[in-house]
């Protein structure tokens, strides 16, 4: 390489330093879930690589959100919706912590992949309930719209203040998906109806509701308390 072409000095670096965020998961299941994880990337077949599992958690995703569509016509793809469940967790909490254990960590890439591919799911996966029949599409609509806030600030926490946070109030990622698989099970065997007050609603719904109000507040919360930590560390003299 000619290092003393000017040209190319003024090039910027092909890998700018980068410095990985604090990783803040406080959840219910955390410490077990660990755990878990540690002992599966101890046993994972060499062969097996992250990018590997992050496809199966992706591909995972997308056919929970076809198996809510699907349900529409045949209720039974509600159980398959938990395999799909089962299967995302398993690759998409998985192929960091593999990455971690082998001491083969691309972190830019992982975090970009990662929540690029978290995004498109969500997207899917809302679609899918929106086109099930057991969720109103303009709650679903709401309920996204929630998410991409709330996920949209902890990316700019993370890198204007470096801390990356995975969970909020003891719930995190495999809370939620836990929710969900104990909604299907409620909507094969029961049905997707319930009664509040006399009143007769989906109940995915109310679910919904619940979420979007909580994820609501809990962007409004860190947006606040991130926005006056920033103004503090950057007060003007």
């Amino acid at each position: 390489m000619d290092t003393g072409a000017t040209k190319r000095e003024s090039k910027p670096s092909a890998s700018p330093s980068f410095k990985n965020a604090t990783r803040v998961q406080v959840s219910l299941l955390t410490s077990a879930e660990k755990r878990a994880l540690a002992w599966f990337a101890a046993h994972m077949p060499a062969w097996v690589g992250s990018d590997h599992l992050t496809v199966l958690g992706f591909a995972a995703q997308l056919m929970v959100g076809a198996s809510y569509a699907l349900a529409r016509y045949d209720r039974r793809w509600l159980l398959w919706g938990i395999l799909f469940l089962v299967l995302n967790w398993f690759g998409d909490s998985l192929d960091g912590t593999v990455a971690r254990f082998r001491n083969r960590q691309r972190p830019r890439y992982g975090f970009y992949v990662d929540h690029v591919i978290d995004a498109i799911g969500s997207a899917v996966l809302m679609t899918g309930l929106a086109l099930s029949g057991f969720m109103t599409p303009i709650i679903a609509l709401a309920t996204l719209v929630a998410f991409l806030l709330l996920a949209i600030e902890v990316y700019l926490a993370t890198y204007t203040i470096g801390s990356f946070h995975l969970s909020y109030f003891n719930l995190g990622p495999t809370e939620l998906r836990l929710l969900l698989v104990a909604g299907n099970i409620a909507l094969y065997v029961r049905g997707p109806w319930t009664h509040i007050a006399g009143h007769k609603l989906l109940l995915f719904d109310l679910g919904a509701l619940v979420a979007t109000v909580g994820m609501t507040f809990i962007f409004l919360y860190a947006a606040i308390r991130h926005t006056a930590q920033l103004y503090r560390e950057e007060r003007l003299p």
